[in-house]
């Protein structure tokens, strides 16, 4: 069912229109270069096809599927870009399963293991187990993880997700053994998930720094050796309108867990609001509208060895 309804028809039966053509889109899904076109027509009908799963990413995300805290829709960072994630009507960011996909597929062994430390909503995990892997998540909130488990009744992936509900810092190291890191992480305090001061979205920025690296080190040693991890981020302003460097804040904090970066992409995502805002802010602050994401993929050991471990077959 899952191959039918994402390379011929939905589960609606509408005809998805277009797939990326051409020997190498056609061996690895879609090319893997440096710069993924979130906007093509292949991506956006892939993404589709996902969705007509039942895939519902922004349940359980704060009050009403809104997050806490600021209204991010006025400042230059919008909700849609967070993390590569998707604007939903309500404003919640939800993870885009196109690249979820991609990065099971290029990056964790057929039936590997996935950790995600910073798990949100359901997508990252429904995937993972649609695909054949394993999943296991965490996440502070206990409605969060009630939905993601609601979700997972409804579809009934292949291979049931685990989402542990705690903070990772702790649950870490009751975490299985991993084959693939993959998450994304909280921007610091911009969108604001909880008020649990074991939250990093709640945190001072020098707070979250530190939290963060601690993390990122207990994720890396439940890595296997050989393996990669992959994070999804991207820089964000201040409340002054300064950028934090978190992209290289993250590349630090895996280096000093052992893991050195070994791929880096640029995520080109939709305009979405940007269009909106773009006129206001540039004139008022020079401020350009951001349509980008970084994604970030890491080595722990030996990357011929973790390359071989995930050796492509035709995607079909």
């Amino acid at each position: 069912m899952l191959e039918a309804t994402l390379n011929g028809v939905d589960l609606f039966g509408e005809p998805i229109r277009r797939k990326a053509t051409g020997p190498v889109a056609e061996r690895f899904g879609f090319p893997p270069f440096s710069v993924l076109d979130a906007r093509s027509g292949e991506w956006q009908d892939r993404k589709r096809a996902w969705a007509s799963v039942g895939i519902k990413g922004e349940v359980g995300r704060g009050d009403g599927g809104r997050c806490f805290g600021q209204d991010l829709m006025k400042g230059e960072h919008i909700l849609g870009m967070v993390g590569n994630q998707d604007e939903t009507q309500t404003g919640t960011s939800i993870f885009d399963p196109t690249l979820c996909e991609c990065a099971y597929r290029w990056f964790c062994p057929e039936g590997g293991q996935v950790v995600d430390p910073f798990a949100g909503g359901s997508v990252r995990g429904i995937v993972a187990g649609m695909l054949g892997r394993r999943y296991w998540g965490c996440d502070l909130r206990k409605d969060q993880i009630e939905a993601n488990e609601a979700q997972a009744d409804e579809i009934a992936p292949d291979v049931r997700p685990v989402w542990v509900c705690g903070d990772s810092m702790a649950t870490l190291d009751a975490a299985p053994d991993a084959d693939f890191v993959f998450s994304c992480p909280p921007y610091g305090d911009l969108e604001k998930y909880s008020d649990d001061p074991a939250d990093l979205s709640a945190m001072e920025w020098h707070t979250f720094k530190a939290a963060y690296g601690r993390i990122i080190l207990r994720a890396v040693k439940r890595l296997k050796p050989d393996r990669f991890a992959c994070f999804v981020v991207g820089d964000f302003r201040d409340k002054r309108g300064f950028y934090r460097d978190f992209v290289s804040t993250t590349i630090a904090a895996f280096r000093d867990a052992g893991a050195e970066l070994y791929n880096e992409a640029i995520l080109v995502t939709s305009v979405g609001s940007a269009c909106m805002r773009v006129t206001k802010q540039f004139e008022a602050g020079r401020k350009f509208a951001k349509t980008h994401q970084n994604v970030l993929v890491f080595c722990k050991g030996d990357w011929r060895k973790a390359a071989a471990a995930c050796a492509t077959k035709d995607v079909t």
